[in-house]
């Protein structure tokens, strides 16, 4: 869901599995050379939807590491396929109210523009998570921990299904050590 952390839990847990980390709106805006609620506005929808899925396509064949996702990436079956078959894709779960107030200053975001944001979460909430629900592998309640405490519950459900050797991932306070000052 728009607001629910994808970006900056993805580039954190990134951080601390060593890996890379590619945010597909970055790379859509960087293609399409706007901002996403400029081409929204300009060429609808569904162009839009139309470059996502080319964009994940790509970043499946072409990346390794974390790659978080536009909201409505779920919304074409066959982004729900790629994501379910070839990633190991969390959902950082997080109900309409939270994300209301998370983002109630927001203006970038273009599905949000409306006269009852709230109303518009919880009817993007009510049609979207069963679809993130069918792409995930994990489902993280994000409700209102910290960053590093969502990280860290990634990381246990990883290491949990043998996915990461936890004596590779370095703690919060070693991550933070290597990270550039």
């Amino acid at each position: 869901m728009p607001g629910g952390g994808k970006s900056t839990v993805g580039r954190h847990l990134a951080r601390r599995l060593g890996e890379g980390f590619v945010d597909t709106d970055a790379v859509i805006e960087h293609r399409i050379g706007c901002p996403i609620r400029t081409f929204f506005e300009q060429e609808g929808e569904d162009r839009f939807r139309d470059i996502e899925t080319e964009v994940l396509a790509e970043l499946i064949q072409s990346t390794h590491g974390v790659i978080a996702t536009g909201g409505g990436i779920v919304l074409r079956e066959a982004n729900r396929d790629v994501l379910r078959s070839h990633t190991v894709c969390v959902y950082l779960r997080s109900t309409p109210e939270e994300l209301f107030r998370r983002l109630r200053h927001d203006s970038k975001r273009p599905l949000l523009q409306v006269a009852d944001p709230l109303a518009r979460l919880r009817e993007l909430y009510q049609k979207r998570d069963p679809l993130y629900r069918q792409a995930a592998r994990f489902i993280i309640e994000t409700g209102r921990p910290s960053v590093p405490a969502l990280v860290n519950m990634v990381l246990m459900q990883l290491e949990l299904a043998g996915l990461v050797d936890p004596s590779s991932v370095p703690s919060p306070i070693d991550a933070a050590d290597d990270a550039p000052h």
